[in-house]
């Protein structure tokens, strides 16, 4: 081999290196970059939310399933969690690191899939703590829409919840099981319900954007009608909300009716999308004397308290068990916040649906509830 050609061979595989070098740095420059790219992406998604303009949906759109499974074992017997003590209130002053861990550990011994309501700060505390503290527990994230008409301020945080869930749908994908855009914003009495076509779009950002399981949780008197449909097409899996006791149901049919709702109503609905119980439950106080049109006091029929509820945990988790549909217990501890907070009374019915005080001490009914399980 002569100079020039001993030259020619060593510039040549120089350059060979120099390219498997550079295409090397280049996809690691791309996996470092991929964050900030996602930042463009979002900004994108931000402007059109905020612009109104329509987003597509993804095509082909292939399901992702709803796997409500933990080390192989099923936990779809879940329950909703509101993280909120006396004094607290969302947007106002959510729990510490501290808090949030002593109602997970006391969590974790009867649930392992919980249910939250919006993507915020509170939220991402709650998966910091699950992360951090290797619990066994998943979650289903839920993304907060009120009705936008006449509301910029309400639009500007409906698209700050969305952006927010995609954050952690990506950050937490091994944590959260899935994501739900919007609760009863479609059900004809909710009062914040939303132009249907409008949360489509918030579905759609967020569908578009993560890579899990989306879904939305609305009343079984949205999921039974025919416009639910075009809801439904957007969705991996629906998530219905059924309370025999708001709809005046009293326990001797309780379950019968959740059957029937469920199966009948919904699920017959839609045949082909697998269906969730997001929420049902039992209070244990409310106030009879509140009535009206949409009132407690006229649509409770049922006996209300400890008792009424300990008989419905017997009776309810012995569906779920047996039909094995996965099912959010409505809901963990009592929150004093809701309802109207300090304003209202203290036997508003929404401050009493949990089966712990909000001092975190079983309330007699579930104590009760977990000696019988226990023979």
């Amino acid at each position: 081999m002569t100079i020039n050609q001993k030259t020619k061979f060593y510039l040549n595989q120089f350059f060979i290196v120099l390219l498997i070098l550079t295409f090397s740095c280049g996809k690691m420059e791309d996996q470092k970059n991929n964050h900030i790219e996602s930042k463009g992406n979002m900004e994108e998604v931000k402007i059109t939310l905020e612009s109104g303009d329509s987003l597509s949906v993804q095509t082909p759109f292939v399901v992702r399933e709803f796997d409500p499974y933990l080390n192989g074992e099923w936990i779809g017997n879940a329950v909703s969690y509101g993280c909120y003590r006396k004094g607290q209130a969302p947007g106002v002053v959510g729990p510490s690191k501290e808090e949030i861990l002593e109602d997970l550990n006391i969590l974790k011994e009867h649930w392992n899939l919980i249910r939250i309501y919006n993507a915020d700060d509170d939220a991402r505390r709650i998966l910091e703590v699950i992360r951090t503290n290797d619990l066994p527990i998943k979650m289903m994230l839920g993304v907060w829409l009120a009705k936008e008409t006449g509301s910029p301020e309400t639009k500007i945080l409906n698209i700050k919840n969305a952006m927010y869930a995609i954050e952690l749908g990506n950050e937490y994908k091994d944590i959260i099981a899935a994501i739900s855009v919007g609760n009863e914003a479609q059900v004809d009495w909710s009062y914040h319900k939303m132009n249907l076509n409008r949360q489509i779009q918030y579905v759609r950002a967020v569908r578009n954007n993560v890579p899990v399981p989306v879904t939305v949780a609305d009343d079984y008197n949205f999921w039974n009608k025919p416009r639910s449909k075009n809801m439904a097409k957007e969705l991996d899996f629906i998530v219905t909300h059924a309370y025999a006791l708001w709809n005046g149901q009293t326990l001797d049919n309780a379950i019968e009716w959740t059957d029937r709702i469920f199966f009948e109503d919904v699920k017959k609905n839609h045949p082909n999308k697998f269906v969730a119980l997001g929420e049902t439950g039992w209070a244990t106080t409310y106030n009879a004397e509140k009535t009206g049109p949409g009132e407690q006091g006229s649509l409770i029929k049922g006996k209300v308290g400890l008792k009424p509820q300990e008989e419905f945990l017997k009776i309810f988790n012995n569906w779920v068990n047996e039909k094995q549909v996965v099912s959010f217990l409505f809901e963990a501890f009592d929150e004093p916040w809701k309802g109207g907070g300090e304003a209202s009374g203290p036997n508003e019915v929404e401050k009493h649906w949990g089966v712990f005080y909000e001092n975190r001490t079983p309330k007699e009914s579930f104590s009760n509830y977990l000696l019988t399980t226990k023979k």
